[in-house]
């Protein structure tokens, strides 16, 4: 069903996009749990996979589209959030850094139950909103997306996402397409040191293509370490090697989000091999859909995630979703399907049958599925 109404008209575009902003609400309830201590430091990770899990429940699918060809003007209201993100994290992260150190009615465990919670709201939105804004060609706004992944270390990632995620989605060739039986916990040490290989690589293959060597000056490692490098002399100015260390331990929370949403983007699922190395042009079917309605508010579309590799230059609003004849169905939204990703067993009794569904499905003549679910070398020397 596609909405071609005037939704986007300035009144009517700031009633729709306020679900987008519930996100904002965790900035206060993060400031609340530090204040508090004990228990409520656990109160940020509760909200994101419980919370939402529940009122998904309850609020159900939203199977609606908008109009593909909305102008960006229109849109003021949902790019704002991205926009208006990073300030926030930003203070957020550093402000709590600062307070807990010297926080005399926070212990050891809820410091950690703290920064787990950061973790869990850089990851969920900081890296999520990131993703959006790296996509865009607005330098304002690619910038803003490298500022939130330097802070938690993870720079690389816009290379890796651009560069060879959707290049090489659904192939054995991307590190971060998961293989089918592939449990989350050899998933994500490999992709962690894969991604890194194969986005520096991509960069050097770009400049050698101009004749420069890999460390020239435009290589954006360098934008990479720097920004890292700024957030880790903040972080001992105002935490000293306390503070450096919940940075780091956040940072390490918000890439195990985002590498577990990563896993249930893609997984068991692969583009047919033409031959020679080429495969087909990325469909829908190619990435797990999911249309539930209260995670996509909280993860702005992100669950719409066929239409991102369908067409990647498409902002969030307008993000289209599938229905199951065109693209293949989580049963639950992200909250829920990465909560099962962390259990094995689980994972594979959920989605191992639609992933055979699926195959039967879009491929029945293939009668061989070894070859791509091989975790072969994801970037060709």
């Amino acid at each position: 069903m596609t909405d071609t109404t005037p939704s986007f008209a300035p009144a009517a575009g700031l009633a729709r996009a306020l679900p987008f902003w519930l996100s904002l609400l965790l900035v206060p309830l993060a400031i609340a749990a530090a204040g508090t201590g004990g228990w409520a430091v656990l109160l940020m990770p509760l909200c994101t996979w419980v919370l939402f899990s529940v009122v998904d429940a309850f609020a159900g699918l939203n199977e609606g589209n908008a109009d593909p060809g909305t102008p960006d003007a229109q849109l003021f209201w949902y790019r704002a959030i991205t926009l208006v993100w990073w300030p926030l994290q930003f203070l957020l992260t550093f402000g709590l850094i600062w307070y807990a150190v010297r926080a005399d009615h926070l212990g050891g465990w809820e410091k950690v139950g703290l920064f787990f919670g950061v973790g869990v709201i850089n990851g969920t939105i900081g890296i999520n909103y990131s993703h959006e804004l790296m996509h865009q060609k607005n330098r304002v706004e690619r910038w803003l997306g490298d500022l939130l992944l330097a802070m938690v270390f993870y720079s690389h990632f816009r290379s890796e996402h651009l560069l060879v995620h959707h290049r090489y989605v659904a192939t054995p060739r991307d590190p971060v397409t998961a293989r089918y039986n592939e449990g989350f916990h050899r998933f994500f040490p490999r992709v962690l040191w894969q991604c890194l290989r194969s986005s520096f690589r991509a960069e050097a293959a770009m400049l050698a293509r101009r004749s420069l060597p890999a460390w020239h000056r435009s290589n954006p490692f360098w934008r990479y370490l720097a920004l890292q490098a700024g957030y880790v002399a903040l972080a001992l100015l105002l935490g000293g090697w306390e503070g450096l260390a919940l940075l780091l331990y956040s940072a390490l929370v918000a890439v195990w989000q985002l590498e577990l949403v990563n896993y249930v983007e893609h997984y068991g699922l692969t583009r047919k091999h033409l031959g020679d190395g080429k495969y087909e042009h990325v469909k829908p079917r190619h990435s797990w859909n999911a249309a539930h309605r209260a995670s996509n508010w909280l993860l702005i579309n992100l669950q719409r995630h066929s239409d991102h590799h369908y067409k990647p230059d498409r902002r969030f609003p307008l993000l289209q979703t599938y229905g199951a004849d065109e693209a293949p169905q989580l049963p639950y939204g992200y909250p829920v399907m990465t909560v099962a990703a962390m259990v094995p067993p689980l994972w594979r009794r959920v989605m191992n049958p639609r992933v055979r569904a699926w195959r039967r499905t879009y491929y029945p003549e293939i009668t061989d599925w070894a070859p791509y679910r091989a975790a072969t070398n994801p970037w060709p020397r």
